[in-house]
């Protein structure tokens, strides 16, 4: 158990020996509000409810280290860490350990291209193709062209794509604009079926460079990350990030154990080569849980906000996403997941690669959400259990939201 974990839990145990929820705060209605002293009473019952979840989920997901984050549409309610984020050093993890966040990014890139429609740049019907300044997408059927709506939900028939690069290795990624000549395709037509593609996700950040004039980078780390106050997410790792970084774990084939394994860079790299705290995670889900305010700054109209988080096209709702995640309905939204469950609206993503896995999930009608980041491989089925139970936990406890 990592100290900040211990103080936590001890800090929980002191909330816990008050007799009782004060009442109107377990299973409150919607809207009803309680004084600070219940509601940290409340959280603190959720928090203790859900650690024993998480330690059976590491135990059973050979996850090495998690970071986990309880948020509303105001404020971080509980964070806690659990277990190594260096197993050979013995280096407990902490709610600042940094983990890559992978394709939660994804959505973060969509606000930045989103941004751009806004300014007037496009529509979310145009073809892709007017406005690639001569680059081609190879296999295009010029009656049947890719569209922005079918980059963000994985319908554009272009491929997967990854092109990995060991971190330490000869080789490195391709500049983005030199990837895309190469490599621009599709494969299918588009809505021909789901398909999910980091390609797209590389051409969306070619976009937003074009449409705005600055280099991808530092577009979202000014116009993104900044106004949400995500200073400890970042592509390239800085000096004291890279020193509170998560080493990643994969299972031993002969014996289960996690085992380190290599530190991989990518050709598609806006797609989710980017690292971040929890901290980071969960600013980044309050702001998806309100009206696309951040403080003073309006990083998108609230009928943009909701439109990501709106399934795009009902025909190919029901299918399987990543660790099973979903209810009624599931399917894409503007790259957010979307699913409904008697009667409230969910958002979620993972991310992973080789040794990491992340989950966020929201409760946009409750107002709720969860984060996790871990050093695992391939975690999702168990980040998914964790994040249903959380959010169904805060509604127990918390009511319908703030």
């Amino acid at each position: 158990m990592s100290r900040h974990t211990f103080l936590v839990t001890a800090a929980m145990t002191a909330l816990l020996t008050v007799a009782g929820a004060p009442p109107g705060v377990a299973g409150q209605a919607p809207g009803a509000t309680a004084s600070p002293a219940a509601r940290e009473v409340a959280v603190a019952r959720v928090a203790a409810r859900l650690q024993p979840e998480i330690r059976r989920a590491m135990l059973e997901g050979r996850i090495p280290s998690l970071a986990v984050a309880l948020t509303d549409r105001d404020r971080e309610l509980w964070s806690a860490a659990f277990g190594e984020s260096n197993l050979w050093a013995g280096t407990p993890a902490s709610t600042n350990t940094v983990y890559l966040i992978g394709s939660t990014f994804k959505a973060q890139s969509t606000v930045a291209l989103l941004q751009q429609m806004e300014a007037g740049h496009f529509d979310l019907d145009d073809p892709v193709r007017d406005y690639l300044d001569g680059m081609v997408i190879r296999g295009e059927d010029p009656d049947d062209p890719v569209r922005f709506r079918h980059l963000l939900t994985h319908t554009s028939g272009m491929p997967v794509d990854f092109g990995p690069h060991l971190v330490w290795g000869e080789t490195a990624p391709l500049p983005l604009g030199e990837y895309l000549a190469d490599s621009l395709r599709v494969t299918a037509p588009p809505l021909t079926d789901v398909v999910y593609s980091n390609m797209a996700y590389s051409l969306v950040a070619w976009l937003v460079e074009r449409f705005s004039g600055v280099p991808y980078k530092s577009y979202v780390r000014d116009n993104v990350w900044g106004p949400l106050g995500m200073s400890s997410t970042d592509f390239d790792l800085r000096p004291e990030m890279e020193e509170r970084l998560a080493v990643p774990y994969v299972p031993d084939e002969a014996t289960g154990r996690p085992v380190a394994t290599a530190r991989l860079k990518a050709n598609v790299w806006p797609a989710g080569i980017t690292y971040g705290t929890i901290h980071d995670q969960a600013r980044w889900v309050r702001f998806n849980l309100g009206d696309g305010r951040a403080g003073e700054h309006r990083l998108l109209d609230e009928e943009t906000l909701e439109e990501m988080q709106t399934l795009q096209y009902p025909r190919f709702a029901g299918r399987e996403l990543a660790g099973g995640w979903g209810y009624e309905d599931r399917g894409y939204g503007l790259t957010w997941w979307t699913t409904s469950h008697e009667g409230r609206a969910y958002f979620a993503h993972s991310g992973s690669v080789p040794g990491y896995t992340a989950f966020v999930m929201g409760d946009r009608g409750g107002g709720y959400g969860v984060v996790f980041l871990t050093n695992g491989h391939a975690a999702h089925p168990h980040l998914v259990r964790l994040s249903n139970l959380a959010l169904a936990l805060m509604a127990e406890e918390l009511g319908g939201g703030s």
